[in-house]
């Protein structure tokens, strides 16, 4: 083959793949989504995906605020889901999303759990302060919104000073499940929806009542680069399908 002709048919390569890239990239929707969905979203992604063919999801779970942090960064990410409602309310106010796309999709349960081997279940959140639990786990307050809704709790409850030296904080509530389907820790605050998928290796003890309901929004990236395909996504998270989805990893309706 000729030099020119060479050069010809390798540009021309590299156009197509650029070209098949470009397309490639066009049917991507990137959803940033809190620790504890990730077992329903997989699913929700699937079914997703074969309701709009050709398209593909790609998750990234993680604890709510890592996760606006690197949507903060400049991450390339179209829709995010968070576990509560403070951390969305602070990517509202730094302007990261997509006006009138915020929604609230589904709501949960925190949980106190201990290892399914423990000799005693608590009865009440009182029965932490004594000898039998000495190391007790929750998400990281600052970073990981189940912290946050137990710290409120335990505040509520009396129990701050009592329970201040038996913290083993997580990263995700998910690194708090393990930590007790383990034995690591004596108990646990989780929501329901991460107790259920351990139910062999952990036991509920109790519903810990929280000062503010825990629900999840998702909302549209105000950066986002494939923002119908986003806002496709988000409406099939709140359509009866995706509810439904939800509904059989124990999540309940807004």
């Amino acid at each position: 083959m000729h030099a020119s002709s060479r050069w010809l048919a390798k540009a021309t390569l590299i156009a197509s793949l650029s070209l098949g890239s470009v397309v490639v990239y066009a049917q991507e929707v990137v959803v940033s989504a809190a620790a504890s969905l990730t077992n329903a979203f997989q699913a929700v992604g699937q079914a997703f995906e074969k309701n709009h063919p050709g398209s593909k999801v790609t998750f990234n779970f993680a604890a709510s605020g890592p996760l606006l942090a690197q949507i903060q960064q400049g991450a390339p990410v179209d829709v995010f889901a968070s576990a509560d409602q403070e951390t969305m309310d602070r990517a509202a106010k730094a302007n990261l999303l997509a006006a009138g796309t915020r929604a609230d999709f589904a709501r949960n349960t925190l949980v106190l759990i201990v290892p399914a081997t423990a000799p005693a279940v608590p009865q009440q959140l009182a029965d932490l302060g004594g000898a039998g639990y000495k190391r007790i786990s929750t998400g990281t307050p600052s970073s990981v919104p189940v912290g946050r809704y137990t710290m409120a709790s335990v505040q509520e409850a009396g129990l701050t000073a009592a329970l201040e030296p038996k913290w083993i904080y997580g990263e995700s509530v998910r690194q708090v499940l393990n930590y007790v389907a383990r034995a690591e820790v004596d108990a646990g605050f989780v929501y329901r929806t991460d107790a259920l998928i351990e139910k062999d290796k952990t036991r509920i003890a109790l519903t810990v009542p929280t000062t503010t309901p825990v629900t999840y929004p998702i909302a549209q990236v105000a950066t986002s680069k494939n923002a119908a395909l986003g806002k496709d996504f988000i409406a099939f998270v709140r359509s009866d399908a995706g509810q439904q989805i939800l509904d059989g990893f124990g999540f309940s309706k807004p």
